[in-house]
């Protein structure tokens, strides 16, 4: 059985570059000032009872944690380059703009990987609902989405890769 150490974080370039960005950020910036904030506290004295010490050395250990995480993905990036893609089909890496048949909105999202997804920036999961359904599509189709409000019904206006 696969574990989560084996399993492919599938990014594209742009979200490469963000997380080798934070993970160098975390390296060269983060631990110094973590370490200087410890460093600072144990001059208030009793470490048992120094709330400044305790908060500092938690935001080491998330520090330290998020390292190992972002380590880990890299090594287990794919990197997905749609520019071979069929242009009229949705793939992971496509900005897709819809419309919402329900109320007539348009939207458009990047279908993106679990590692790189934000809703709020229009960047949705290839394992998401929507971003599944989406997947393998083609302009002018029409796609329903089982979701826990009920069902969106969605047609595909455009595609870009």
């Amino acid at each position: 059985m696969a574990t989560e150490a084996d399993k492919e974080t599938i990014l594209t370039q742009q979200g490469l570059r963000k997380l080798e960005d934070e993970l160098e950020h975390l390296k060269t910036v983060k631990r110094k000032e973590v370490a200087e904030r410890i460093k600072a506290s144990k001059e208030f004295g009793d470490l048992s009872e120094n709330a400044e010490y305790e908060d500092a050395k938690n935001e080491q250990a998330f520090v330290e944690g998020r390292i190992l995480q972002l380590e880990q993905m890299l090594r287990s990036a794919r990197v997905i380059d749609n520019h071979d893609a069929p242009s009229d089909l949705v793939t992971v890496g496509s900005t897709v703009q819809l419309k919402d048949l329900a109320t007539g909105e348009t939207l458009a999202y990047m279908i993106v990987g679990s590692a790189e997804a934000d809703p709020d920036h229009d960047k949705i999961s290839n394992v998401s609902p929507v971003g599944k359904a989406l997947l393998g599509r083609r302009k002018g189709e029409t796609v329903t989405v089982v979701v826990p409000a009920g069902k969106l019904r969605y047609s595909v206006l455009q595609i870009n890769h």
